[in-house]
């Protein structure tokens, strides 16, 4: 049985040929793509679980793809790139990547990247519990959120972030114990992560994303889910 289907996306043959034996090696199911182009085409015809995208390519670049498999797809996005500022990172995540690694990496920290990324809480042993507040309803099992009466689609790393706040309200949740949460044990330190995934999920969910009414910040500290009656 395969690890996963992963797709990737780099336009050195060198590079897509190493990767492609590694995982393979590993158990994973592995395509491959030269451009953007061809990222969205193979997205359509493999559907991958995880996609390593290469965010410095001609042409369609890595940021341009990655927001347009956003736009339909909920596969986990790694991007691999040779710059590692802050700012990059944060761009990276901002157009939907869930995770970012700086090239030259080794094997071990890819693998582990990618089990990171493939990560999943898990479900609500209630399959019919749903969270349900004025403007929002959360299905935990079915991973489905209603915002102002309508659907949202949610990343799996935004859902699973939702979760954990959700399950846990009313309380401060400090940095360090989220990102281990939703990430894994390595990642207590990237606090840009949240950063990124709090503003995108106020966007999907709040009815104010500037003025938060579920998604609060506690200062110095961590993030709060706020729960009337909790």
């Amino acid at each position: 049985m395969s690890a996963g289907r992963i797709l990737v996306v780099d336009d050195e043959p060198q590079i897509r040929r190493v990767l492609k034996a590694t995982l393979t090696a590993q158990g994973y199911e592995v395509f491959a793509a030269r451009t953007g182009e061809e990222a969205l085409e193979a997205l359509r015809t493999n559907r991958p679980d995880l996609i390593l995208l290469d965010m410095n390519m001609p042409g369609m670049g890595g940021l341009e793809t990655c927001r347009e498999i956003r736009r339909g797809s909920e596969a986990a996005i790694l991007m691999l790139t040779v710059r590692d500022s802050e700012q990059d990172k944060v761009a990276a995540l901002d157009a939907g990547a869930d995770d970012y690694i700086t090239k030259p990496f080794g094997t071990p920290e890819l693998l582990a990247r990618i089990r990171a990324a493939l990560r999943r809480l898990p479900a609500a042993e209630d399959s019919t519990e749903t969270v349900e507040m004025e403007g929002l309803q959360i299905n935990l099992a079915q991973r489905r959120v209603v915002a102002g009466g309508r659907e949202v689609r949610l990343t799996p790393k935004e859902f699973d972030l939702l979760h954990y706040l959700v399950t846990n309200p009313n309380v401060p949740i400090p940095h360090t114990r989220l990102l281990q949460a939703v990430w894994g044990p390595d990642y207590g330190d990237q606090v840009e992560y949240l950063r990124v995934f709090i503003n995108q999920l106020r966007k999907k969910i709040e009815p104010d994303p500037s003025q938060p009414r579920y998604l609060l910040t506690e200062p110095w500290v961590g993030y709060r889910f706020a729960k009337p009656g909790g």
